[in-house]
């Protein structure tokens, strides 16, 4: 299972946004250029994880993009199912439909291990993933070119 870059991109915002100090919040662009991705591309997933109430952002002076109160709560895996969405693994009904999907197993033992997979990522919680070693090197982020 690999997970898409949207998704991998939403869990590294969701990381870095975590070692930041209560008062403290970040932008978008900025986010952005300390992650090495487009601004589009960070645009697109800090709206996501708004409306997901992961995150709050704000425009405009002032502004900003902080964790929700309630993010110290919120589990990974339930994060990586909200940004993966509901699509399977593969696609039996494309374009051209697969000519074993009337009784093929493989489309159902594949949802059962995406399931599986995010399972392992139920427990953990976003300050898990800031926690140290990885804290410090989030707090890094931004003070010096790509490695």
């Amino acid at each position: 299972m690999q997970l898409t870059a949207y998704t991998d991109l939403g869990l590294r915002i969701v990381m870095r946004l975590a070692v930041l100090d209560d008062e403290s919040s970040a932008t978008t662009r900025g986010l952005a250029e300390e992650l090495h991705v487009s601004a589009a591309h960070a645009a697109k997933v800090v709206t996501r994880l708004a409306a997901l109430g992961v995150v709050e952002a704000r425009r405009g002076r002032g502004g900003g993009v902080r964790l929700t109160s309630a993010a110290d709560l919120i589990s990974v895996g339930a994060v990586a199912r909200a940004l993966e969405g509901d699509g399977e693994v593969v696609d039996c009904d494309g374009a051209v439909p697969c000519p074993l999907r009337g009784g093929c197993r493989l489309r159902g033992a594949l949802a059962r291990a995406r399931e599986a997979f995010f399972e392992v990522l139920d427990p953990l919680t976003i300050q898990d993933l800031a926690a140290p070693p990885t804290r410090s090197l989030l707090l890094t982020l931004g003070s010096g070119p790509p490695r």
